[in-house]
């Protein structure tokens, strides 16, 4: 179905789907400022010819294109940058039954942020706000595919190469490559600043003893609860795990295999039940790790281990338009300095977690999270976007055998 063609709808249903309903020429100003929020949120859908009540209004048959060219030179001049909209006819019932015309405009979410004549939007629920400071600050980091630099490559202030520590440096650094300096530099772990040499985002976070000098939300807060709700009287056990990415993993990856229960049975030798697949929750952790947003000043990663299951909170929106339906299909790391060198320069201390390094570059994690979870449970894992500020990851615990005995 082509976006100008004219159908028939006869499903009034179709009204309270949409983001917003425009009647009586709107004046510009306004709608572009709706159009660019609903770019800078999560996309949306807009009715011409609906009046606020829902009410079908329509448009006349012979005012619809010159209605469709308005729409397309209004998001072309008063819309920076210029913001991309399919438009399409269609016909709805109004009170009396019959079919008037009315514009179905579909915005998607965009990669980029559009000011509008009033400022910087953002749809939030049922209306637009514009954006303060801080929040237009990050979705300019999350969206800009055309920065010079990614926020990972970023020089650190008040940072020097002697803090990066000698022991982890050894990972990387090799005898017959040139000096460190240039070393680190060509993989992004240290960044120029006005003549001096810092160390970079992922410098801090992959080099330092104590990423949390810099960077105060850059650990993982881990809780182990004996039942099925956040109360602190149920906590079992309770730990924050700082220190450069790669041992936060581990260390995470370890509260998890050490709280879970895996209960046994022997029958002709022993057997294990175990209540989640390692292998699942290896890659949601090391998934967490690497794709969570460091920009974000005030989260950090949150493991919350139930009875019946796991969940895994990770800050940041997902990356270039990517949605929770299309992750299983789509590869597009939001730190790619992070995801390259966990895939060349760390290797995996267990051989049973199926792989040789932290990340695989085939870019197969989710699909194993799923299976390996699914299989085992015999629930599908959950991810949610939750308000476009951090991702949670949901992994339910496989259903204990009868008659166990724990170890």
């Amino acid at each position: 179905m082509k976006a100008t063609e004219l159908q028939r709808a006869k499903n009034p249903d179709l009204i309270a789907s949409v983001t917003a309903i425009k009647v009586d020429a709107p004046h510009p100003d306004s709608l572009a400022d709706e159009l660019a929020a609903m770019a800078n949120a999560n996309g949306g859908t807009l009715i011409l010819g609906v009046d606020d009540s829902k009410a079908v209004i329509g448009i006349a048959y012979d005012a619809l294109d010159a209605v469709e060219k308005w729409l397309a030179e209004l998001c072309q001049n008063k819309i920076d940058p210029p913001l991309d909209i399919m438009t399409q006819h269609i016909e709805l019932p109004d009170s009396a039954g019959q079919l008037q015309p009315v514009i179905i405009v579909r915005v998607l979410r965009s990669l980029m942020v559009h000011k509008s004549p009033n400022g910087y939007f953002k749809r939030v629920a049922h209306a637009k706000r514009e954006m303060k400071p801080v929040v237009l600050a990050r979705l300019f980091q999350q969206r800009s595919q055309s920065r010079l630099m990614r926020f990972e490559e970023l020089a650190v202030p008040n940072t020097q190469l002697a803090d990066a520590d000698a022991l982890l440096m050894r990972n990387f650094l090799k005898a017959n490559e040139g000096e460190p300096g240039l070393q680190m530099r060509r993989l992004h772990l240290s960044a120029d600043d006005e003549g001096e040499s810092r160390l970079s985002v992922a410098g801090v976070l992959l080099c330092t003893l104590k990423p949390t000098q810099w960077f105060h939300s850059a650990y993982i807060q881990a809780v182990a609860y004996s039942g099925l709700s956040n109360d602190p009287q149920d906590q079992v056990d309770a730990k924050d795990f700082e220190g450069p990415l790669d041992r936060q993993i581990w260390d995470a990856f370890d509260f998890v295999r050490l709280n879970m229960k895996v209960p046994a049975r022997k029958v002709l030798g022993r057997i294990d039940y175990p209540q989640y697949s390692l292998r699942a929750v290896f890659e949601a952790v090391v998934n967490a790790v690497v794709h969570r947003d460091y920009s974000v000043s005030n989260g950090r990663i949150r493991l919350h281990l139930f009875a019946d299951r796991l969940e895994i909170y990770s800050p940041g929106a997902l990356p270039n338009s990517m949605t929770v339906e299309t992750m299983q299909m789509m590869s597009m790391p939001r730190n790619e300095v992070l995801s390259s060198l966990f895939s060349r320069y760390y290797p995996v201390r267990d051989s049973g977690l199926g792989r040789e390094y932290l990340m695989d570059r085939r870019g197969s994690g989710v699909d194993v999270i799923l299976a390996e979870s699914e299989k085992l449970s015999g629930k599908k894992p959950v991810y949610e976007n939750i308000a476009d500020m951090e991702l949670k990851l949901t992994l339910y615990a496989a259903r204990l055998p009868d008659q166990e005995h724990d170890l």
